[in-house]
């Protein structure tokens, strides 16, 4: 690697809204973000469904007396 011509590259701290910290290195410094792992619904676990205009309960219907794939 050619000397003088990358950035620094430093430790760094990204932390969240609900108080989780996560230790990396980063070039852009200490920063701070909305949500993270700890607190998505989709990685915790509390994801709901949405059901726009009766979809989900149509594709249930149309889908559930078809035979099932062996």
């Amino acid at each position: 690697m050619k000397p003088g011509i990358h950035p620094d590259y430093r430790p760094s701290s990204i932390s969240c809204a609900c108080g989780s910290v996560v230790l990396t290195r980063s070039t852009r410094g200490d920063f701070t973000t909305d949500v993270c792992s700890q607190c998505h619904p989709f990685y915790t676990g509390k994801a709901k469904v949405l059901d726009v205009a009766g979809r989900v309960d149509r594709f249930r219907r149309k889908y559930a007396n078809t035979p099932k794939a062996t």
